[in-house]
């Protein structure tokens, strides 16, 4: 039998009855002797006689065993017997519950019978009242044969049946297997109810369950399963099985809440699963699954992940218990609350007699049996809570999913626990609580199993397996304790509820002699115990330091993260720098590396670590490539952590060593890596030395090496982690070809870490996956590069699987690099800048901490900043004391820096030097006065010379410099003023500026003889006062700006006011204004001083009148807005009134207007005191006036709108009139126009009393007419629109006029313009009443002349566009002129250039009349010249083309020039250029008719060029692109590969040009050949075909995601054993996609970046970005190969844009009546796009052609969600698949032939076809399935092995096929 797939939850309490061990409680636990001989004594055969004895004493012992502690006289191994025994007896008396217990159900309670069958679903069971499933709401329900309910339509059960949870859709599953009612097997019930019978029934089982719940059901859906049989296989030889389940499923929910019961009766479950139907024969069986499953949840728009689940059951056993136990004191009975309408993580199990360990919220636990371990035969389960009298006994078992250095005992001693069976199978669950009994008949009944909620103090448990104890009793000490594997419960998303720790404590010392420098491992002792407040400064200055029993330990304070000495800033990308060093041997060559330079960026937020060393020698640049663990230190370092997992840095800080060893096979070299981590330096970056030392084996210039991606798994140990791996890779050389190598890396990473806190939890494994590894060395830059992307996680974490929901822990979010990707529920995330940054989490700037006032720098510092941080450093004269924090006067005058004849003299921050009595000088230099004629400068007079002389400035003093003043002794005066600013300040001796002393012009400078206060910091106020910006960049005074006002204390002044506005109010002490205390300009302040009165809360009017915007950002106000009035008690005044509009009403108490009290200005107001009169309700004519907008936002009257008019009674005045345009008409009583009745302005109205004649039906003109839309939804008129006119029996009037453009033209009856006959505005218009000449159709000259395109969008001539010049009857004139460029020529009737006749500019044209000589076919120089494209698909001229020149006879000219380049060159007959010709622009060019020089020893035309020329001429001249034609090398030699044509259908050959066996590529990537080595003396023999083979390579490309796919076809089967990755694209997300199969380029759509790329399909092609500048959502893309245009969806905007290739000639075709673009393709032989809308209000599919003309609806019936779309080249038909109908159908353009071809598809998403067969993307199966047109039937289905979404999907061809490019 195979293992079954485990569930996230076991609940497999043993049967009642069961033998077995029992578990203890902690109470019952370490009483003196040895438990085991306890056991041993109570569970012997034959009872003693102090059990006998016991048992009389029973009723006393259940009390005492339920609230007594053991704390009595009582032997305490009698009352453990007693106890037990109470126990067993209580269980035995409680049985399963009856089916006559179960809630009623059957036809006569009104229930619904599902039909008979193996895999049935319900029809839809619709709900009263919204359910609420987990946190989402749901309004139906489904039941299903197969043991669930689900809240939406299930799939076919192959689908789930056999597998685990979770499932694709919502699921609630009291026994989901594989059942079938067939034949009259069982029955299956189902209802929703209101019965209040019912109904209390849920209720108290949700009280009795949840006692805190406020719970009040008022609907219930009963699910009945009876009786019902397992599937089972028809050809088996046994009959059919007698065994039959019942059991039962009750939904209670009321508005907010949901609850399910699952009920079991005795005897009702008789198999306990389900063989699967493809087991081919296996005798298996899986057990049955219980349990609940949110189902697939959307993120990102499109991506869809697993949602929370939750299993009840694991295995067989598992399900055998659910009718003897429960969850709720009855067994049999489980409770379950479900969801909920505000927050909800995961299902919540009823919490009677204890809590059992469940997962958390996000459902990924594991299951009992590994959070349980069975290592001991006694286990016991603690309360969570810490009694230090007790943690002496509590310490022989650590708590499950605890600390095992600090196990928590129950408070105040109280041990009474439950007792718990415990079987090998059956894992027992604790309780916490044995106090709460459940009333079951007469018996009170201890529970057996609950969950329990384990709360984590790390983000992370452990479940150390509890040994059993030694004989004796005594505890293990730590050498004897086994080592057990630790076994890790995921927390997703990992909950943060540490305890927070406290400053202050102690720490130990390092001992020198316990250092062991062979391990590294750095041993402490406890000897010298040191603590926080005598070496905090080893701390970072982002950390905080904790005392403990031993020592202390630093902590990184949060936002940061390390270990505690050293602290980075959470979410910032980080940066590492270093030196290189060594020896390294390549092959038998030692190459020296001296200190050259490393680099490594680092982007934390997913994982991405960049390793760059600089100035590699090249012999060790390429064999270092496979050397990618250089740079894999730091991505460990900085790994993207998933739940449960630390990245390296937090654990080892920024001082470690690490030491690897290489090992390559299979040449045994050794290479010793030493990596030493030094510290952070001043810019907080990562300083790391390394140094190589070895040999490594030699890999050939220009080689490239590749490694895949692996995983490596790290062991934790104290102060060390290490790892052991195996490596794989290849190296690719022109040398050598591909060849295989490996490596074995052994590696230890020692660092310092901190013991003293116990409650630290370290990690005892994790695995560290590299998912891309990148290397390459660049010759020409001498750079060794390394790129790894790493996840760090519990080992056995697939990070990229199906688990790993939240874009966080994929690293595919959109966060900045300098921001935290912070996992939210589900798939939300948040991103939250790095400490230090500010932003939105999308962009981070850095935060200058100095500039703002938020550094931590005190006093004589000075701050830098730095990206994410800052640095303090001391100022001039000062350094860092003892703690590291604080900056200290240096004593300069310790080193002696005065002349020996001066005296030093040291003061604060400086020093000074004073010559000795009688001495001469500046101290520096003394010398006795006589005789000295000149002393030497002092540095104050060098520093004023030098300024003075302009020695700075080239000779001139600059204007406005400081000039230092010196004394008469050449020192610095100590009061130093700027002659220009006014500006003085003190100095030191050394002329620097003291802090504080700087005072602005016009006030007293300071005494600077004063010595120095000690400077205090700045307070909030001075902060915040100087934070505010006063002075715009420019220099003007901003005006404004509220400048705080603080005293002479730095405190904030209590009464404070804008000099602006004038407002004043108090404040607090922290500077936050006081309600109520604000007063306008020009009344008296608030005394601040005066206590605050009791302040009443803002009444609703207050409010509302606050909330009113009445001043614009800019301080100016804000006319027509309406501010209510509010009485002197804050309530509304009864009349209202708008200061703009002048209209008045009446509001009642809530300031809601009474109804018909407005009045309009100028009209007296309605008394508001006076009652109303009982209000009728307002008419349909009062609700439609009322609702149109007559005012903007802004109060400006609207113009235009139509404002109907009704009567006193509310009814509609028969005669409406619009205001503005002056029509009027007549309107029945719903307001609806009678037609006919409209007039002109300026006309009589009709009379609308008189009666209607009988009404005819509106014409067409009439219909047209008024199904034009003059006016917005808004209420504004729609200007431009044109209205067609009609007469009066409703028909088109001959002549149309546009109101707003003025053209006039002639209308035939429909309405239809007659040719000819419009004209501009100011023009006579036509006369309509003449008739039309018959009208002949266009001409091919004039369809061609009106197509080119002469004005741009915006209304500019385009210059340079060729348009045909037409006669009176529409043929081309013979002689047509380019009219920019000058030329001429002659056209024949066709338009075609005559050849020979085109002309310069400025030369005479052709006689174009002159008969033409017979005319000679074109030459290959014609051929060649007209097949360029010049003129684009818009008519636009194409710039930059190169046109070769043709002499009258067609051939060559012999130089040819590049117009737009200037380059020339000579060209031979064949038009080939010759070598050694070129000339650039401006450059004489090269005389071509002058032979070439002929070298003594230049070679004969080879044979290869020979065949060249001998195939061109077979072919006429001009090859097709897919003929083949030899490719020579410039030396003649065959090219060592051969293609036909533009194709990449190529092989190699040999030197003679034959074919090399085996090398025919059919793929997108021509074959790696190596070159000849001798030309060719014969031709080749034989000669290869000249047309391109039949079965042309055809690769379906489709989007995942971060990657690109390539999965080639075999035929029309998909080739899944040469799929593989084409593109990683890390961070993107791939939606549309699309080939050019021209250039054989693949393009795509990037929704995370939101851009247009492309890239080549070749090895090593970087992807190009196209568009990157105003997308937002792009998806559908589509490429039109002829016309060289893409096309391209943006879905929330709502456009369809198109541009050029390249990028370049972007245009909006549609950016209206779109609401939910998606797909998009384009037919490139009929030049016609299709797109779909899902718009769920109107879906539909539509058409155009590709310059937006001809917009038409193609189908919008029977459409729901149209997702994917392609075209049927053999039928001509457009096929599209439907997410919503699950249908595939295709129709013609015209909307005929619409057929179905597959009824019921999953979930597709794009499509695509070939040879009869759709290939689509689904993302239910999340993979490729094929279905065949022919049969309708699926034919084949992909599915990748990393399971996410698949998104667009494309064909790629190595050449152009007819029907699909």
């Amino acid at each position: 039998m195979l293992p079954p797939a485990p569930g996230p939850l076991s609940l497999t309490p043993p049967l009642a009855n069961e033998r077995g061990p029992k578990l203890l409680p902690p109470s019952l636990r370490s009483v003196g002797g040895s438990v085991r001989k306890r056991r041993a004594l109570l569970l012997s055969a034959a009872p003693s006689q102090s059990i006998r004895t016991s048992l009389l004493l029973l009723p006393l012992i259940v009390q005492s065993c339920s609230f007594t502690p053991l704390s009595s006289t009582m032997e305490r191994g009698e009352m453990l017997a007693v106890c037990l025994l109470c126990w067993s007896c209580s269980v035995c008396v409680v049985t399963a519950i009856q089916r006559a217990d179960m809630f009623p159900y059957g036809t006569l309670s009104g229930d619904l019978i599902l039909a008979e069958g193996d895999d049935e679903t319900s029809k839809v069971l619709s709900l009263p009242r919204t359910l609420y499933f987990y946190d989402s709401a749901f309004s139906q329900l489904y039941v299903a044969t197969n043991g669930i309910i689900s809240a939406q339509d299930l799939p076919m059960e192959k689908q789930y049946v056999d597998d685990g949870f979770p499932t694709d859709f919502p699921v609630v599953a009291p026994f989901l297997a594989d059942i079938d009612t067939s034949g009259g097997r069982g029955q299956i019930y189902y209802r929703v109810t209101e019965t209040p019978s019912v109904l209390n029934r849920v209720a108290q089982e949700v009280h009795r369950g949840f006692p805190d719940a406020k719970f009040t059901p008022t609907h219930v859906v009963v699910a009945t399963w009876e009786n019902v049989a397992a599937y089972e296989e028809q050809t088996r030889t046994t009959g059919p099985s007698n065994k039959l389940n019942t059991f039962q499923a009750v939904i209670g929910y009321d508005e907010t809440d949901s609850y399910v019961l699952f009920l079991y009766p005795e005897g009702g479950l008789n198999f306990f699963g389900t063989r699967p139907k493809e087991s081919y024969n296996v005798e298996i069986e899986l057990p049955a699954r219980v349990g609940f499953s949110r189902g697939e949840v959307t993120y990102l728009i499109f991506s869809r992940t697993e949602g929370p689940h939750y299993s009840v059951t694991s295995d067989e056993q598992s399900v055998k218990n659910l009718y003897q136990v429960g969850n709720t004191g009855i067994p049999g009975v489980w409770l379950f609350h479900t969801g909920s309408r505000y927050s909800f993580n995961n299902i919540v199990p009823a919490s009677i007699g204890g809590l059992l360990a469940t997962p958390p919220s996000g459902g990924y636990g594991l299951s009992l049996d590994t959070t349980t371990p069975e290592y001991g035969e006694f286990e016991e389960y603690p309360d969570n809570t810490f009694d230090p009298d007790n943690q002496e006994e509590e310490d022989d078992y650590p708590l499950t999913g605890g600390d095992p250095e600090f196990q928590p005992a129950p408070a105040g001693g109280d041990h009474s626990e439950s007792f718990q069976p415990a079987s090998p199978d059956a894992p027992s669950s604790p309780s916490e609580d044995s106090g709460r009994q459940v009333s079951y008949g007469s018996v009170d009944v201890p529970l057996t199993s609950e969950p329990k909620y384990i709360s984590e103090p790390e983000e992370r448990q452990y479940a150390p397996p509890n040994p059993p104890l030694p004989e004796g009793g005594a505890p293990l000490t730590p050498e004897q304790q086994p080592q057990f594997p630790l076994e890790v419960i995921d927390v997703y998303p990992p909950h943060r509820n540490e305890p927070p720790l406290s400053p202050g404590g102690h720490v130990v010392s390092v001992d020198e002699d316990d250092v062991d420098f062979d391990t590294g491992v750095i041993q402490y002792t406890t000897e010298n115990k040191e603590t926080c407040a005598r070496f905090q400064q080893q701390c970072s200055q982002h950390a905080f330091c904790s005392d403990y029993a031993t020592g202390f330990c630093c902590h990184c304070r949060p936002g940061f993260y390390g270990n505690g000495r050293h602290c980075l800033p959470e979410g910032a990308p980080q940066r590492v720098s270093g030196k290189v060093s060594g020896t390294v041997t390549v092959g038998l060559t030692p190459v020296e590396l001296n200190n050259i330079d490393l680099h490594a960026y680092i982007v934390v937020g997913d994982g991405r670590a960049y390793t760059a060393i600089s100035e590699v020698p090249e012999p060790v640049g390429w064999a270092l490539m496979p050397l990618a663990p250089i740079g894999e230190l730091f991505g460990w370092l900085f790994a993207l952590e998933l739940p449960n997992s630390q990245a390296g840095f937090k654990i080892t800080g920024a001082e470690f060593t690490r030491r690897a060893e290489v090992i390559f096979y299979p040449g045994n070299q050794r290479l010793s890596i030493i990596q030493t981590g030094r510290g952070l330096d001043d810019h907080n970056h990562l300083t790391v030395d390394t140094v190589l030392s070895g040999s490594v084996p030699f890999l050939p210039p220009g080689a490239e090496v590749t490694m895949d991606p692996f995983k490596e798994t790290y062991q934790y140990y104290p102060s060390v982690a290490t790892s052991t791996s195996v490596r794989e890779f290849s190296v690719v050389s022109s040398e050598r070809g591909s060849e295989s190598f490996s490596f074995q890396l052994k590696q230890n990473i020692t660092y310092r870490d901190c013991r003293h806190d116990s409650r630290a939890v370290a990690p005892e494994t994790l695995q560290i996956t590299m998912e891309r590894v990148l290397v390459m060395y660049v010759k020409e830059e001498r750079i060794l590069r390394y790129a790894v992307t790493n996840k760090i996680s519990p080992v056995g974490v697939e990070p990229t699987g199906p688990e790993l929901v939240n874009p966080c822990y994929a690293g595919n979010h959109d966060c900045d690099t300098t921001a935290q990707c912070i996992p939210l529920e589900g798939q939300a995330f948040q991103c939250q800048c790095a400490t230090g940054y500010r932003g939105d989490g999308r962009n981070c700037y850095d935060i200058d901490e100095c500039a703002e006032g938020l550094s931590s720098c005190g006093a004589h510092t000075q701050c830098v900043n730095l990206p994410g941080s800052h640095r303090c450093q001391c100022q001039s004269g000062y350094e860092l004391g003892f703690d590291g924090r604080t900056c200290v006067d240096i004593d300069e005058c310790s080193s002696s820096p005065c002349h020996v004849s001066a005296r030093c003299i040291n003061g604060l921050g400086s020093f000074e030097c004073r010559c000795l009595p009688g001495l001469y000088g500046d101290g520096f230099y003394c010398s006795q006065q006589e005789g000295q004629t000149v002393r030497p400068k002092s540095q104050c007079e060098q520093h004023r010379d030098s300024l003075q002389s302009g020695v700075e400035h080239v000779g001139r003093p600059s204007l406005g410099a400081f000039i230092p003043q010196c004394d008469s002794d050449g020192r610095y005066r100590s009061l130093q003023c700027h002659g220009s600013t006014g500006h003085c300040w003190c100095v030191d001796s050394r002329g620097q500026e003291r802090a504080g002393t700087r005072t602005p012009p016009g006030t007293a400078p300071k005494d600077c003889d004063k010595p120095d206060e000690p400077e205090r910091p700045k307070t909030h106020c001075e902060h915040h006062r100087d934070s505010v910006q006063t002075t715009s960049p420019e220099g003007y005074p901003i005006v404004g700006a509220y400048v705080p006002q603080c005293d002479a204390d730095g405190q904030y002044i209590p009464l404070q006011c804008h000099g602006s506005s004038g407002h004043c109010w108090c404040v607090e002490s922290n500077g936050q204004e006081r309600p109520g205390t604000r007063t306008p300009p020009g009344t008296t302040p608030t005394d601040c001083d005066k206590p605050d009165e009791p302040e009443r809360p803002k009444t609703h009017c207050e409010h509302h009148r606050d909330s009113v915007q009445s001043t614009s950002p800019e301080g100016y106000p804000i006319t027509g807005a309406y501010v209510p009035q509010c009485d002197a008690n804050g309530q509304y005044r009864p009349l209202q009134c708008h200061g703009s509009s002048g209209h008045c009403w009446c509001v009642d108490n809530r300031g809601q207007e009474r109804a018909g009290t407005r009045t309009p200005p100028g009209t007296a107001p309605k008394d508001c005191d006076k009652p109303d009169e009982p209000e009728r309700p307002k008419t349909h004519c009062e609700h439609h006036r009322d609702s149109v907008q007559t005012t903007s936002p802004e109060g400006y009257p609207i113009v235009g709108a139509y404002v109907p008019q009704c009567d006193a009674d509310g009814q509609y005045i028969p005669l409406q009139c619009h205001g503005s345009s002056g029509h009027c008409w007549c309107v029945d009583s719903r307001g609806q126009e009678r037609a006919g009745t409209r007039t002109s302005p300026g006309a009589p109205p009709i009379d609308c009393d008189k009666p209607d004649e009988p009404e005819r039906p509106k014409t067409h003109c009439e219909q047209h007419r008024d199904s034009v839309q003059t006016i917005s939804p808004e209420g504004y008129p729609i200007p431009g629109v044109f209205v067609p006119q009609c007469d009066s029996n409703g028909q088109y009037t001959a002549q149309q006029c546009h109101g707003s453009t003025g053209h006039c033209w002639c209308v035939d009856s429909r309405g239809q313009e007659r040719t000819g006959t419009r004209t501009p505005p100011g023009t006579a218009p036509k006369d309509c009443d003449r008739p039309d000449e018959p009208e002949r159709p266009k001409t091919h000259c004039e369809h061609r002349r009106d197509s080119v395109q002469t004005t741009s969008p915006e209304g500019y001539p385009i210059v340079g566009a060729y348009v045909p010049q037409c006669d009176a009857d529409g043929q081309y004139i013979p002689l047509q002129c380019h009219g920019s460029s000058g030329h001429c020529w002659c056209v024949d009737s066709r338009g075609q250039e005559k050849a020979g006749t085109r002309t310069q500019p400025g030369a005479q044209p052709k006689d174009c009349d002159k008969p033409d000589e017979p005319e000679r076919p074109k030459t290959h120089c014609e051929e060649h010249r007209d097949s360029v494209q010049t003129i684009s698909a818009e008519g636009y001229p194409v710039f930059g083309v190169f046109v070769p020149q043709c002499n009258a006879d067609g051939q060559y000219t012999p130089q040819q020039c590049h117009s737009s380049s200037g380059h020339c060159w000579c060209v031979d007959s064949r038009g080939q250029e010759r070598a050694g010709t070129r000339t650039p622009p401006g450059a004489p060019p090269v005389d071509c008719d002058r032979p070439v020089p002929v070298a003594p020893t230049q070679r004969p035309e080879s044979v290869c060029e020979r065949w060249r020329a001998s195939l061109i001429e077979h072919y006429g001249g001009k090859p097709e692109p897919q003929q083949y034609v030899p490719q020579c090398e410039p030396d003649g030699q065959f090219s060592p590969v051969q293609c036909y044509g533009e194709t990449t259908y190529c092989w190699c050959v040999d030197q003679d040009g034959r074919e090399v066996p085996g090398t025919r590529s059919h793929d997108v990537v021509k074959p790696a050949c190596l070159p000849s080595v001798a030309p060719p003396t014969v031709r080749p023999l034989p000669r290869p075909d000249v047309t391109p083979p039949p079965n042309t390579d055809v690769t379906l490309l489709y989007a995942q995601g971060q990657k690109i796919g390539a999965l080639p076809l075999n035929g029309t089967r998909l080739d899944a054993a040469r799929s593989r990755t084409l593109l990683t694209l890390h961070g993107s997300i791939v939606v549309g996609i699309a080939f050019d199969c021209k250039e054989n380029r693949i393009y795509w759509t990037d929704l995370s970046a939101r851009t247009i790329n492309r890239a080549l399909m070749a090895p090593g092609a970087e992807p190009e970005i196209l568009i990157n500048t105003n997308l937002i959502s792009p998806e559908g893309l589509a490429v039109d190969v002829n016309r060289r245009l893409m096309f391209w969806v943006d879905s929330n905007p709502d456009m369809i844009e198109s541009s050029n290739l390249d990028g370049s000639g972007r245009r909006t075709l549609f950016d209206t009546d779109l609401v939910n673009p998606r797909a998009i393709i384009v037919v490139s032989s009929t030049g016609t796009l299709y797109w779909t809308d899902w718009n769920r209000e109107a879906p539909k599919i539509e058409s155009s052609s590709v310059d937006g003309q001809n917009r038409r609806v193609v189908v919008s019936d029977g459409v729901g969600l149209p997702n994917a779309l392609t075209y049927d080249s053999s039928s001509g038909q457009v096929c599209w698949a439907d997410a919503g109908t699950k249908r595939l159908e295709c129709v013609s353009p015209d909307g005929s032939g619409r057929r179905v071809i597959h009824p019921s598809l999953n979930y597709p998403f794009s499509m695509v076809y070939y040879r009869n067969h759709f290939y689509y993307t689904d993302w239910r199966r999340d993979g490729v399935i094929a279905v065949s047109k022919d049969s309708s039937q699926f034919t084949d289905e992909y599915l990748p092995d990393q399971r996410s979404h698949l998104y667009g999907i494309a064909i790629a061809t190595s050449n152009c096929l007819s029907g699909i490019h």
